[in-house]
């Protein structure tokens, strides 16, 4: 199983201790009751035998240890009372307790790359009251990877407290919704862009299932998003998938989804993405172009100015591996997407290219930045051994 654990939801009240740690009303009031419970049980074992004392301890711990979780599961603040192993939790139980940030690797690898975890650290910087969940294909629930593990990205991820690492099980993910049927009868082998289709379909659903924030993986969050109900505009008129966010069970991704089985088309790259979002979107409202930075709001859902994710646009997806003279602020940006899909020749960070990737990269993943400074020295060490 995968090690992961998770801390505090932004349900609890929370104070800060004077040591500075935080801490919450609600954890003070479960540690009380458990105090209370536990004594009451020591002193009723006073005076019996050691083994009926033996007895009432165990219990205590079993009694006290079911309640914490499932006040905890309401509160939020169970990894804040007690740490619990990350292993002993299902991608629902995570899931339920809502705002959740999720990425997708729908391909089999299991390593995911620099901008995959500097994505996923980003975003687990930005929104550290909630949680990171990164679905990957390539797990499955026999997979044994942890902090220790030999794959860097995974013992970087792993170590997060708010990032779980869970395998996408589509058979169950689509389960209740109007893409199930679809999946039974599509044939992968058959299906040209099955990895991004696949990923489409994921995507709407488990927002629909349990509400969100879904990101592409080569999204890099750089400060919260303050929406609850929005999309993002690419241009004018025009809307992305690459990232959204919406409350469980609304209306316009259940839609999508129901549009996703009538109009699918999957030797169409996007149809069942950006264009799917697009014509869903122009079906409920009267687009305009957008005149400054202002965002437009149609039906209760946001639509979000392209400053806000795509202030370099995708015909000039390669000026983030450049060098710049003076370096853009960003302040009209919750998120900074690298359009990796346009990046055929995989461009990368390189350590003290003086990018604009690699600024980002030091500011906002700097584990993955020092991770990749470690592995690009192993891998100049190795080299030289091996002429050597």
């Amino acid at each position: 199983m995968i090690q992961t654990v998770w801390v505090s939801s932004s349900r609890s009240w929370a104070s800060r201790r004077p040591d500075g740690q935080r801490t919450s009303w609600k954890c003070g009031f479960i540690r009380t009751i458990i105090q209370h419970i536990c004594l009451r049980h020591h002193f009723k074992a006073q005076g019996k035998t050691r083994m009926l004392k033996k007895i009432h301890i165990c219990l205590c711990f079993f009694f006290v240890s079911g309640i914490l979780y499932e006040i905890s599961l309401l509160s939020g603040c169970f990894f804040s009372c007690m740490p619990m192993p990350k292993q002993f939790l299902t991608p629902e139980q995570v899931l339920n307790l809502g705002r959740s940030i999720i990425f997708l690797e729908t391909t089999e690898r299991l390593e995911p790359p620099p901008l995959v975890s500097c994505s996923v650290e980003s975003a687990a910087r930005i929104y550290q009251d909630r949680p990171i969940i990164l679905f990957m294909k390539g797990l499955t629930n026999d997979t044994v990877l942890d902090s220790n593990s030999s794959y860097t990205a995974f013992s970087l991820l792993s170590s997060m407290k708010n990032v779980f690492l869970f395998p996408l099980q589509m058979e169950n993910v689509f389960q209740e919704t109007p893409l199930l049927q679809w999946y039974n009868e599509v044939d992968p082998e058959e299906e040209k862009n099955w990895v991004h289709v696949s990923s489409d379909a994921s995507r709407l659903a488990l927002i629909w299932k349990y509400g969100g924030i879904y990101m592409d993986t080569d999204v890099i969050s750089i400060r919260p998003i303050p929406e609850g109900s929005f999309l993002a505009a690419q241009k004018s008129r025009f809307s992305s998938n690459g990232i959204f966010g919406f409350p469980a069970h609304h209306k316009f991704i259940w839609d999508c989804m129901e549009n996703f089985v009538l109009k699918y088309n999957g030797n169409i790259w996007g149809n069942q993405g950006p264009f799917l979002m697009t014509r869903m979107l122009k079906a409920i409202c009267n687009l305009t172009d957008f005149k400054g930075v202002e965002d437009h709001s149609c039906q209760n859902i946001s639509f979000l100015n392209p400053q806000r994710f795509y202030p370099i646009p995708y015909p000039a997806w390669s000026r983030y591996y450049d060098v710049w003279d003076k370096v853009p602020d960003f302040n009209h940006s919750y998120a900074l997407h690298l359009w990796n899909f346009m990046n055929r020749n995989r461009k990368a960070v390189v350590a003290g290219s003086n990018s604009l990737a690699e600024k980002l990269y030091k500011t906002y993943c700097p584990s993955t930045y020092e991770d990749l400074i470690r592995n690009a020295e192993l891998r100049v060490f190795t080299s030289y051994e091996d002429s050597v």
